[in-house]
């Protein structure tokens, strides 16, 4: 392929491809625009497809791209020093930063987050990054929730008549294992999330002597908010855990803790609620004067008794 320049009628068609692609990284989008007359019409093939998929682009090398592209593979490399860049390393280590760097909520969509996490880990160490990540997301935890977040979640679960939980997504399975630690612990507790096809009939049964605890993390779910609105024209108390980008939650919970779950590109898992979620959880058993413990023994003995096909 000659890389001819034909900068008017790459400016157009790559104006054309931004219009098409709403979701093209503006620092891309600026970076075309400022150097669109040195174009040719290899680069703007080469751009079509890092437009096309940017988070793709931020992971592969030119030869890969230049293959989507159907170019020569030295072109990518020319793409990159028109663009100002040494070679293409230094313009895909631009790609990754700016995407990272950008990245709202840590991307608002699956691929865009694993590939944000590719990104930050070094060859041959992703394991190591990602315990460093989940190590300092628990760190800051120390300096953002303290024991007295702790105590009014644990005081508000041990005075409720029925406590229903409910968590959206990933989220869904740690509201799973919020209400199984709570009913061995002898409470009357309800995971919602595996019962969405009845959520009228359960929301119904709502009274101000029940509780509701939320699990809220990236954006709160629509469900979420609607469940929130519920609690409160039934005056249940409600319970938020959530992290940053999930807290906006209208009317706001009776007693929120809101917390990081790390950075953008961070590993964002369920160790840091789950962390926080076990600590409520042992404090009640702390202050419910033996109620836990002695559920636990109970159901310690009973599952004992049963036929090993339901003891699992």
């Amino acid at each position: 392929m000659d890389d001819t320049t034909e900068s008017g009628v790459n400016k157009e068609r790559l104006e054309n491809q931004i219009d098409k692609q709403p979701d093209v990284p503006r620092f891309l989008a600026d970076l075309i625009a400022l150097n669109s007359s040195k174009l040719t019409e290899a680069d703007a093939r080469l751009l079509e497809v890092l437009m096309s998929d940017p988070v793709r682009a931020a992971m592969e090398n030119g030869k890969e791209v230049s293959s989507r592209a159907g170019v020569h593979p030295a072109s990518a490399v020319r793409l990159a020093r028109r663009l100002g860049f040494a070679g293409y390393p230094e313009f895909r280590t631009f790609l990754q930063n700016n995407l990272v760097d950008t990245g709202t909520g840590d991307f608002e969509n699956p691929a865009a987050r694993m590939a944000a996490r590719l990104i930050r880990a070094e060859e041959g160490k992703l394991l190591s990054t990602i315990l460093d990540s989940e190590i300092a997301a628990l760190q800051q935890v120390r300096t953002s929730v303290s024991d007295t977040d702790i105590r009014a979640f644990s005081e508000v679960l041990r005075d409720a008549r029925r406590i229903f939980v409910l968590g959206r997504s990933h989220a869904a399975a740690l509201s799973s294992l919020i209400a199984l630690r709570l009913r061995r612990s002898g409470y009357d507790a309800t995971d919602l999330s595996s019962q969405l096809h009845i959520l009228p009939e359960m929301l119904s049964i709502l009274t101000d002597k029940d509780v509701v605890w939320l699990l809220s993390f990236r954006s709160p779910s629509p469900v979420i908010v609607d469940i929130r609105g519920a609690a409160a024209l039934k005056g249940a108390k409600t319970l938020i855990l959530s992290d940053v980008n999930g807290a906006r939650i209208d009317p706001p919970g009776d007693f929120h803790i809101s917390v990081s779950r790390g950075g953008v590109g961070q590993s964002q898992s369920l160790v840091v609620p789950m962390t926080i979620a076990n600590a409520i959880i042992l404090d009640l058993a702390s202050i419910d004067e033996g109620k836990s413990l002695s559920a636990l023994d109970r159901f310690k003995a009973f599952r004992a008794s049963l036929p090993p096909r339901l003891s699992r």
